[in-house]
């Protein structure tokens, strides 16, 4: 199968400015994203989308295949992330006139995810005749047993109420945090107007040490110390 790997990464954040280029233990942060995919050896092209100029250009340094520059409508903080990713499949196949058979979109991010993550839940996609893949990691708090909404009633209550009580959290249906690392569809979904989620939607689960997604100051610094450590996960190269 000829598969295509999609990096989109915007110039501005909110939480931490110029993230996707912000050196993380002596690299830019998006280096990590780009060597995953090419060690993986799983893709034809790996390709960046951006607004930013100094984005792409880190990207090409790094060793990206094609540099996509993304309309500024696909890079405001309200534009959903599944609209860039298939301009990027589009841009990619018009100017290469070809087709690929999967899309893999890895978020910069995440940069502890391991090579083998990436092979593994490709492999789940084509294995499994599912439509999509993502991953996740076992949450922390159940919808089911302690985690809590405003009624609209007044007062709070279970976000998802059971059918019957739960005295133990062990004993509560099993719920997964998405952790936003890696996205794999077959062309025809992620070019089509399915959602993210639905019937054909196979997990991925990772352990909780590789499923971290920076988003503000306080995920850097944790993503710093697991790469510091000998557990690190990000394999830097």
């Amino acid at each position: 199968m000829r598969r295509l790997c999609t990096i989109c990464a915007r110039g501005g954040s909110k939480g931490i400015p110029h993230k996707n280029i912000r050196l993380l233990c002596g690299r830019p942060l998006i280096a990590y994203t780009i060597r995953q995919a090419l060690a993986s050896g799983l893709f034809a092209e790996v390709a960046v989308s951006s607004d930013s100029e100094a984005v792409l250009e880190v990207a090409a340094s790094y060793g990206a295949q094609t540099l996509i520059r993304r309309p500024q409508a696909l890079a405001t903080d309200a534009a959903p992330k599944l609209a860039a990713i298939r301009h990027a499949v589009e841009a990619v196949e018009a100017r290469r006139d070809i087709r690929y058979d999967i899309v893999v979109d890895l978020d910069a991010t995440a940069p502890l995810r391991l090579t083998s993550d990436i092979r593994e839940a490709v492999q789940l996609l084509e294995r499994s005749g599912a439509a999509n893949v993502i991953t996740g990691t076992p949450s922390r708090r159940s919808p089911y047993f302690n985690m809590v909404e405003r009624a609209s009633e007044g007062g709070m209550r279970l976000a998802k109420p059971p059918a019957q009580p739960i005295y133990r959290r062990q004993d509560a249906p099993i719920t997964y945090d998405m952790n936003a690392s890696i996205y794999v569809w077959r062309r025809e979904a992620v070019l089509g107007d399915a959602p993210l989620m639905g019937p054909g939607t196979e997990l991925y689960v990772m352990p909780p040490e590789r499923s971290w997604d920076i988003d503000d100051e306080t995920d850097w610094a944790y993503v710093a110390y697991r790469m510091g450590s000998s557990a690190s996960g990000a394999e830097p190269g």
